[in-house]
């Protein structure tokens, strides 16, 4: 887990985008980096299934990125799956 959370700060630290915070790498069980914008969430598989994020995320509205802009991003081939649509939760 600490080596995905490294390589994500470090494909973004060469776009001058390091995490407003992170917390939880003490614990060896999860780490979530916060960017601002968009939050960066790193479990071990057990613990991700006790917290089932995509139960919480399920109302969320999904937003359809272009190929180009997915693929585009420094961390996509580490967290590549294939997918081009992300979850946004919209704020009101």
């Amino acid at each position: 887990m600490q080596a995905i959370a490294d390589h994500i700060a470090q494909a973004l630290a060469g776009r001058r985008s390091p995490p407003l915070s992170t917390e939880g790498a003490a614990s060896a069980q999860w780490i979530l980096m916060d960017f601002g914008d968009v939050v960066a969430h790193i479990f071990r598989s057990d613990i991700r299934a006790h917290y089932g994020l995509e139960r919480l995320w399920a109302d969320a509205r999904r937003v359809r990125l272009p190929a180009a802009q997915a693929v585009a991003s420094p961390v996509a081939p580490a967290l590549a799956t294939g997918k081009t649509t992300r979850r946004a939760r919209t704020r009101g």
